[in-house]
């Protein structure tokens, strides 16, 4: 997003429509939050995401990843203006887990127009919950079976583990098998959802699980344009600086965002 970010997630907040998806403490770093950032807050997660969300609106596109090659440019300017702590908004899929990552905030909401989005990041919020590193989190997301001894997996590279889902063969029973387990898992998170909700979700899986690492941003009725990234492109890109800066690049990250 470069130097746009802040500008677009203004824009997107000046909306009348806005969807809350997430929350997220800083605990799993090993440090608390700032407790007045929560004072007064007794509503469960549910409750958070009802209150806040409103009808959503429409586009021609899943958004299931970003269509932006150069979303980790951003990185370095927030490192080097010392950004960190406080709240963090966001808007879209996944690229967001890569901001929270960098800063560590205390809390972070990411929100939408689209009621789909609300519906994805459910999905993302289970396979966090599903999994104990990131190399399952991406088995899971892409329906692949796991390696023998996956812990194992904690030091390796980002790119070691997308030759690994890259290479891996998924068997037919693995996709149902995974969906079971995501949908049982956002049952407790208590979100009410209608058949169709959960009909998008499993929708929404079975692109990951059946396109793989090669998934595009897609739009009804038109082709991809030929820049849009894989989402393989977007796990292995880099920031300014030429490190890589996804929340699946390091296994802290990965366990920050978890």
């Amino acid at each position: 997003m470069n130097g746009s970010l802040p500008r677009r997630i203004g824009a997107e907040l000046s909306r009348a429509v806005l969807l809350v998806v997430g929350l997220w403490s800083a605990t799993a770093c090993g440090r608390r939050p700032d407790q007045r950032a929560f004072h007064g807050w007794d509503e469960s997660f549910a409750q958070l995401v009802e209150r806040l969300s409103e009808p959503g609106g429409y586009f021609d596109t899943d958004n299931l990843i970003s269509n932006e090659r150069s979303y980790l440019h951003v990185v370095d300017s927030l490192e080097e203006r010392g950004v960190r702590g406080g709240a963090y908004i966001g808007v879209g899929p996944d690229q967001n887990f890569s901001y929270i990552a960098a800063i560590r905030p205390d809390v972070a909401f990411i929100v939408d127009i689209r009621r789909d989005n609300v519906l994805q990041h459910l999905m993302f919020k289970a396979l966090f919950q599903l999994s104990r590193n990131r190399l399952e989190y991406l088995s899971l997301l892409h329906a692949r079976p796991l390696p023998e001894q996956p812990e194992r997996w904690n030091t390796r590279s980002i790119e070691d583990v997308v030759t690994y889902i890259d290479t891996v063969t998924a068997l037919p029973a693995d996709a149902p098998h995974v969906l079971g387990l995501i949908d049982s898992t956002i049952t407790t998170f208590e979100v009410p959802l209608s058949d169709a909700d959960r009909e998008t979700i499993g929708r929404f899986h079975a692109a990951f699980a059946q396109q793989g690492l090669g998934l595009k941003f897609q739009s009804y009725g038109r082709r991809p344009l030929p820049h849009y990234p894989t989402f393989r492109e977007l796990l292995l890109e880099t920031d300014l600086s030429g490190r890589h800066a996804s929340y699946l690049a390091d296994e802290s990250a990965f366990q920050f965002i978890k």
